[in-house]
């Protein structure tokens, strides 16, 4: 199987913005978005690049050699900031998610935090207490959350957040993020080991998060102008009042640099697709598994290797780096990125809210052959908070969501959506499926 050359859609930072302040949406970044993300294109590789972001390179420059440093703090200090209780799914994890098969993923290492809040259930509560307060017409003005938001946001921030009206009180919330701890628990910061590294996480994932909310409104007006029943605004408005949002440093190691730095590769059928003849596609997946992403929207920066001393070098492997399989099967990549863009790749969320309008792809990272050279990146999954519903946009199916024949050309080990989601489920329920396929 020979992979063709990734040409990764681009738009421009300034076109972005341009776009989402028009009232109308705008036809050429359409066009575009449904060349990277839409439907109706069945090459579409489910990424797009925004090009020319200010501060970009700087912040990548300042984050992503912090991660080969986290990576080898002595293990005391890692076990420190390891949260088994969250599922891994906060702080340091390494060797706890498969991908392929059954066997543990060793060859990187994970940093997870909120760069929204350092405490998801605390942020909810405080918004139930303005709502609360608002509903007996005694709001504070000076109030931390009506400030940041302003009274209209903070007004359809209330109506976005269906966990109002489904929890009766702070007991029962509390009740949940303890039953649900990979979902809800708070942030743990290496702030003895790697001080410096909590400002520039936030930074960047702030940043990422803001370009993302743009990107999101634009999506927002494809959909609504190709599907009927599609809700406005679905997108932007998850992504602009969630504050569930997962960060993700990560440390790809080296060949020689850790035991056992190898996924085994072996083709594993877990039952959930029908694809055959695909034997060569763990060829590419020896630094990351193939997989989808499971949220709304996924921001990804440029890759940095680092050499065994931990200086930054060009790869020397030009076939290392990012693979993505097109909804026809079609192999692609590496995805070469410039250092002043990001990346966003539709997750299955996103699929299931357009009714497969716009469409998820599985990807998977190759390794460099050379050894001693490692590879660190840095992703945002945007997505909704737990309560929120996974409904299709009206007149919609789960067979126009996931078609059949986009399922056939699925690595075998991505489990398929329809394997995971189900109507009426909401996005916690969803998310915990997922955790369970891949932990």
């Amino acid at each position: 199987m020979v992979p063709r050359n990734a040409n990764v859609v681009k738009i421009s930072y300034n076109d972005l913005v341009t776009a989402c302040s028009n009232d109308a949406s705008s036809s050429s970044v359409d066009d575009l978005i449904e060349q990277a993300f839409g439907k109706a294109n069945s090459s579409s590789l489910g990424i797009i690049a925004i090009t020319d972001i200010p501060s970009l390179p700087s912040l990548r420059t300042k984050l992503l050699p912090l991660a080969p440093k986290l990576a080898a703090l002595p293990p005391q200090q890692l076990e420190e900031i390891t949260a088994p209780e969250s599922q891994y799914q906060v702080g340091w994890s390494h060797g706890r998610e498969k991908l392929e098969g059954d066997k543990l993923d060793f060859s990187k290492g994970s940093y997870y935090a909120n760069p929204l809040t350092d405490d998801l259930v605390e942020s909810m509560l405080q918004r139930r207490r303005y709502n609360a307060a608002s509903q007996l017409g005694d709001v504070d003005n000076d109030n931390d959350e009506s400030h940041v938001h302003g009274k209209q946001q903070m007004e359809e921030l209330l109506k976005w957040d269906e966990s109002l009206n489904q929890i009766q009180n702070e007991e029962e919330l509390r009740q949940l993020a303890n039953a649900n701890p990979a979902f809800f628990a708070p942030n743990v910061w290496p702030t003895k080991s790697l001080p410096e590294l909590e400002n520039s996480l936030k930074e960047m994932g702030q940043l990422i998060h803001r370009v993302g909310v743009y990107l999101a409104k634009c999506c927002d007006s494809y959909v609504a102008a190709r599907c009927p029943g599609y809700k406005p605004n679905t997108l932007e408005s998850i992504l602009l009042h969630s504050k569930c949002c997962k960060a993700r440093l990560l440390h790809y190691f080296a060949k020689d640099d850790t035991s056992d730095s190898s996924n085994n590769n072996n083709n594993v059928d877990d039952g959930d697709n029908n694809n055959s003849g695909i034997a060569d596609d763990t060829q590419f997946s020896s630094w990351c598994g193939w997989h989808n992403d499971h949220g709304s929207l996924t921001g990804l920066v440029p890759a940095m290797y680092h050499d065994e001393n931990g200086n930054i070098v060009q790869c020397p492997d030009e076939d290392a780096g990012l693979y993505i399989k097109s909804r026809n099967g079609e192999l692609v990549g590496p995805v070469k990125l410039p250092e002043n863009a990001l990346a966003f790749q539709v997750g299955e969320t996103m699929q299931v809210h357009t009714g497969g309008w716009l469409h998820a792809t599985p990807h998977a990272v190759r390794g460099c052959k050379k050894g001693g050279i490692s590879r660190s990146t840095f992703a945002v999954f945007m997505e909704p908070e737990y309560h929120s519903s996974m409904d299709l946009p009206a007149g919609r199916s789960v067979s126009d969501t996931q078609c059949e024949e986009a399922e056939k050309s699925l690595p075998k080990t991505v489990r398929t959506l329809r394997s995971r989601w189900k109507l009426g489920m909401n996005f916690g329920e969803f998310s915990e499926a997922t955790f369970a396929a891949f932990h």
